[in-house]
Order: C-alpha cells, then structure tokens, then sequence
C-alpha cells in the first residue's frame, strides 16, 4: 500500500505501537514482538512471532535418529528467553521507551521509520544469541531482519525461521515458488511458478509429520475470512509476505511443529484452529537414502555453529 504521511507512534509502558493510514502494529517489549497487526480490518497476530529452530520428525529423521543427536531444538523452539530491545527512530537509537521513560513522550509523535531490535537467548546448552530487527515505513512495509549467532559445541539444527500464529484458519494461500512440497535436497522436481492452495492441508503420513515445506519462494499471501471477535466478520482479506534480498522457505498449516510432533496418529491432533506460518531463512534436508538410519546428506545439513541470516517483507 502507498503511503505518503508520516507514521504515528504511540509509546505505552511496555508497548510501542505503530500506525499507518490502515494498517496498525503494537510491539511488546516483554513478549519480544507483534503483539497486534490490524490489517485489512482484521487481526493477524495471535501470539507473537519467535525464533524457530524445529520442524516435525520425518520418517527418515527418527530412522537415523536425529532426535536423539538434535532434541535439544525442540525445546528451544518451545521456550526462548527474550534478553533485550533497542527501539530506532528515523535511524537514531533512543532509551527504550518503558515506564517512565514514555512519560517524556506526547500523544502526537510521528516518524518515517521506526526499528524494533528483540534480542533472545536459546536454552540451549552453550546458550545461543538470535536477534529479530522489525523496521517499519510509512510505505506500509514491515521488513523483518532474523540472525543467529552460531555457537560451537551445539548440534545439528533442524530449521531456523520466524514462526507466526495467527487467530483463526486461513481459507487459502497463494505464493510464487516452486511447486508441491519441496526441501532442500527435495528440489529438481519443483517447477516455478504461481500456485494457489485451498484451505491448509496436512500431507495424510501414516504418522504426522513435517510437511507443506515450500522451497525458493518469492511472495506468499495468506487468505482469511474469520476473526476472533464478537463482531461481524470483515470481507476476506490477505496478509502479503514477499522476499527481500533472496527468496525463502515457508509452510503454512493449522498446527505447530510440536503439536504433530505430539501425536502418532491423525485423530490425536488438536482441532484445527490456528494458521500457523513459518518463514525459514535455513532447512536442513530430509534424506532418503534409506528410513532406518542413513543420515541426509552432508551438504544438506544445517550447522548450528554457524552464522545465518535472512530477512523479508510483511506488505500492509
């Protein structure tokens, strides 16, 4: 969306709360991210995005197990512990604006630019340092920069993105990429193009697994039609995610990776309620080579004593 006003800024005691000409986001300090994206007349942000360094077990994940040898990502995934934020106005860093140091601040603060910087710190053991930099213009863009600093002496990582939860089911999806699910070392028979989804399906394994992988994306845009309120329900309306320097990973389904890590079969998943998009800067393959203890192959491992970085687009 073209926008040619300046953005309004509203500086709460724990939050920052950012306005467009349709579109408003609220940071929260404490939770480490959005806490609110109103877009389109409709709530996007049911928990606030976080670091993500797990997907489900496949087959040939147990069969070689990787859990055993990695397991300490998925309660990394779970829990993360957020150590700090730095709050950037028109590019000058300013003390973080919590009780009382708001107080200072009016009801009538604009910018251009706006930069939230969370800062986290994995559980894990030596603990790892992620950094998830929201910068937001007035041009109704919200460009999200993630970066891991690679620790030695961790284990191989499963996946690294951000994770967004979203309040209701999404009717669909649409994205440019390539087609099917795709990964890694699962990628030469995935033809580019624009693909369009209907609801969001789970791949019917045996056993519930990581699926929905979508590889080389440059756009995906995430429909709704519900919301979480006692009000009558807006048209649909779409949430745009689009590439910055380089395409990216995403899948989006109803559940977490640890609610179908949880059950072994169908029927024990939880209702579906939830849309639940995951932006992947990094994914380790899936091998294949055989399900009963073969690894994925060395190039399609995923160091996590390694740097990585990458970053995209929120279009409001």
């Amino acid at each position: 969306m073209d926008c040619t006003n300046k953005l309004k800024l509203v500086f709460g005691d724990l939050t920052l709360g950012v306005k467009g000409d349709a579109w408003q986001v609220i940071f929260n300090y404490m939770r480490g991210g959005v806490e609110s994206l109103v877009s389109g007349g409709r709530e996007w942000a049911y928990r606030a995005p976080q670091p993500t360094f797990w997907r489900a077990l496949t087959d040939n994940d147990r069969g070689s197990q990787f859990h055993l040898k990695s397991g300490c990502w998925l309660a990394a995934d779970t829990f993360i512990k957020v150590t700090g934020a730095q709050v950037t106005v028109d590019g000058q860093d300013i003390a973080l604006p919590i009780a009382p140091e708001n107080n200072r601040y009016t009801s009538d603060e604009t910018a251009d630019s706006v930069a939230i910087a969370f800062t986290f710190e994995t559980l894990t053991v030596p603990a790892a340092k992620v950094t998830v930099t929201y910068t937001v213009t007035a041009d109704g863009r919200i460009n999200v920069a993630c970066r891991y600093f690679g620790q030695k002496g961790l284990p191989q990582m499963p996946v690294f993105g951000l994770r967004m939860i979203m309040p209701t089911m999404a009717t669909g999806f649409t994205y440019e990429g390539l087609s099917g699910e795709t990964y890694p070392d699962r990628m030469a028979g995935g033809v580019p193009g624009v693909y369009e989804v209907k609801g969001l399906p789970v791949t019917p394994y045996m056993v519930p697994q990581d699926c929905g992988m979508h590889m080389e994306t440059k756009w995906v845009e995430i429909r709704r039609d519900t919301q979480l309120a006692n009000t009558a329900n807006p048209p649909e309306s779409a949430l745009k995610i689009t590439m910055d320097d380089k395409p990216f990973a995403f899948s989006c389904l109803p559940y977490t990776a640890e609610e179908l890590e949880n059950a072994t079969h169908h029927e024990e998943l939880p209702p579906a309620r939830r849309t639940v998009l995951c932006v992947y800067g990094a994914v380790r393959g899936v091998g294949g080579i055989n399900s009963w203890g073969a690894d994925v192959e060395e190039a399609y491992h995923l160091s996590a004593e390694k740097d990585m970085a990458f970053s995209f687009n929120i279009e409001l």
